[in-house]
């Protein structure tokens, strides 16, 4: 098949790699080259990394809905469009141009977690199941016809960072088969049932802001979820800290079960800070604070002096 490829995240380089086996790629769409980091330095993104790797043509309009860009596209005469993790909406007349259609791999189960956080919405909400979904991409986003799905299990030690790893491999098979399915015309569509439909909005960073009289497994899912961007956070005397890693912890001491939510209840040698929250206390195992590199806990519980009584929080202005 002759394929037009449109990607920018690390979530689609596995699936370019797949269809680069396969298939015929005619060229790439990825974003724009941005700034990036404390020095500003010009990035590109790891798509166009791994297609200047495997010299294929790469372009990266800022509109790919601009005229010279459709002229360019329709030039490509393509079999399909596929659309992963790619960060611009393709308009209707962009969708019609390859001779079957356009597709687009998306990161859950749909009709649930419609949007562009599916990965990070499932482990906030605590979801026991995953996994990838092929779709043909109409006007409207993510509520295109399924061609295909493939599940697999949520770990209790899986975050964002390892669920996308996961999900990115799972999504370049799912992709193949697809493809071989169009190829042979053997596609049977299935429609998505909108009363299932849950929505994961794009993340921002107030997103992170812990609220510490939420439970202990709201908490914890919350720092797993947003692993590797925004990442959840909390102040410790006015000072921004982003919590990384965190574990549930069951306790019978009264100090514990008296303490107000965000407050340091004891502090656990080599192992980490625990806090109470509004049900039940959290281990705090890795933190970081602003400007530093990340730590074990009980390495910044030396550093900073914290006793049982402090209290993490939101920040006094």
């Amino acid at each position: 098949m002759k394929v037009v490829f449109f990607g920018s995240s690390e979530f689609a380089v596995e699936s370019l790699k797949a269809l680069l086996k396969r298939h015929s790629v005619l060229a790439v769409f990825t974003q724009p080259d941005r700034k990036k980091g404390r020095s500003l330095t010009l990035a590109q993104t790891p798509v166009k990394d791994c297609a200047n790797l495997n010299k294929i043509d790469v372009l990266q309009p800022p509109d790919v809905c601009d005229v010279k860009t459709k002229q360019k596209l329709a030039g490509f005469d393509a079999d399909l469009f596929i659309v992963v993790s790619f960060g611009q909406i393709l308009s209707k007349e962009i969708l019609r141009i390859p001779k079957k259609y356009a597709i687009n791999v998306h990161f859950s189960l749909l009709p649930r977690w419609r949007g562009a956080a599916p990965i990070n919405y499932a482990i906030m909400h605590d979801d026991k199941v995953t996994g990838v979904s092929v779709i043909k991409m109409n006007e409207f986003t993510d509520r295109g016809d399924v061609i295909l799905t493939k599940s697999i299990q949520i770990d209790q030690d899986d975050d964002g960072l390892s669920l996308s790893a996961k999900l990115s491999h799972l999504g370049a098979q799912a992709l193949l088969e697809a493809v071989d399915l169009i190829e042979k015309d053997k596609v049977q569509f299935m429609q998505q049932d909108e009363t299932c439909a849950t929505k994961a909005s794009k993340l921002k960073k107030e997103d992170g802001l812990i609220d510490w009289t939420l439970s202990a497994k709201d908490i914890h899912n919350k720092v797993r979820g947003l692993l590797p961007w925004p990442c959840a956070y909390t102040y410790y005397q006015n000072k921004y800290i982003k919590i990384l890693k965190t574990k549930l912890v069951n306790s019978n001491i009264e100090n514990d079960r008296e303490a107000i939510p965000g407050q340091i209840s004891r502090v656990e040698k080599k192992e980490g800070i625990i806090v109470a929250t509004g049900s039940g206390n959290i281990l705090i195992q890795t933190l970081q604070s602003e400007g530093k590199r990340a730590m074990s806990a009980y390495d910044f519980v030396l550093g900073h002096h914290l006793k049982p009584g402090g209290k993490f929080g939101f920040k006094k202005t």
